[in-house]
């Protein structure tokens, strides 16, 4: 259970570090943290079962300004951990992940607070062209997010992982019935923050193309998202074809037509 316990959290590390020092990798997203700590605990295919599931959930969480979303970093890495350690799949995982992420968030909080005087102390240490010190002030705050997960992820998995899973096991089969219900509702919310940013009056209409597309003509997502593609193709072509037309009707004004003559 150590090693298993110093693994997830270097999964952990790893995730919160994606966007800081990796660049944008999809590290930090659920589908790819669920599979790799299925991976570290022998079931790879739970793990991207349950991943795939927190995926819908967190799909239209973002970070904006000044605000800090919940931590789907910790909450996705633990949530996929103890459900599987658990045995009871992915209604355990939605049911745990979430408020994990949420109490992870206030952690995430203090680090950024923390990370502000070190971002001070950078700009003193650029006026007097201290680059050493500049330097090492870029590297603490990467360190701090680090531990910000790695240390909550390594003792949760080392001390709880047992105390959780006979937990879950005490839980009355109608309460978890109740989480599954949950569980199934959660995807539905995430996509509700994904259209609450992307819905607008105009592009409404496509997704009620879509939703009828699978509701009256069973098809899967898979096809529907192919007819999508093609539907954007078809409508590109349409409107640069009638943009170009426009476009030459407008220089052709300014042309001078047969039988006109310049006097300029």
């Amino acid at each position: 259970m150590l090693a298993q316990a110093l693994m997830l959290g270097l999964v952990a590390g790893i995730g919160i570090l994606d966007g800081r020092i990796f660049g944008v990798m999809m590290l930090e997203r659920p589908l790819v943290l669920g599979s790799l700590t299925g991976l570290v605990l022998g079931d790879f295919t739970a793990g991207i079962a349950i991943g795939a599931q927190l995926e819908l959930i967190w799909m239209g969480i973002a970070g904006i300004g000044s605000s800090t979303p919940p931590d789907v970093v910790t909450g996705g890495v633990l949530g996929t951990a103890f459900a599987i350690l658990s045995g009871n799949g992915a209604e355990v995982a939605l049911a745990l992940a979430v408020p994990i992420a949420v109490l992870a968030q206030s952690l995430g909080v203090l680090v950024r607070v923390i990370n502000t005087y070190f971002l001070h102390k950078a700009d003193k240490y650029a006026q007097n062209a201290n680059i050493k010190g500049v330097t090492l002030m870029m590297w603490i705050p990467p360190i701090l997010f680090f531990l910000s997960v790695f240390i909550p992820t390594f003792l949760a998995i080392l001390v709880g992982a047992n105390q959780v899973t006979a937990m879950i096991h005490a839980v009355p089969k109608v309460i978890l019935e109740g989480l599954t219900v949950a569980g199934n509702l959660l995807p539905a919310i995430g996509f509700a923050l994904l259209m609450d940013m992307l819905f607008s009056k105009k592009m409404g209409v496509f997704f009620f193309i879509g939703f009828l597309a699978a509701s009256y003509l069973k098809l899967d997502v898979m096809a529907i998202a192919l007819f999508g593609v093609c539907l954007a193709v078809i409508l590109n072509f349409v409107i640069s074809h009638s943009n170009n037309k426009t476009s030459d009707e407008k220089a052709g004004d300014d042309n001078l037509t047969e039988g006109e003559i310049n006097f300029e």
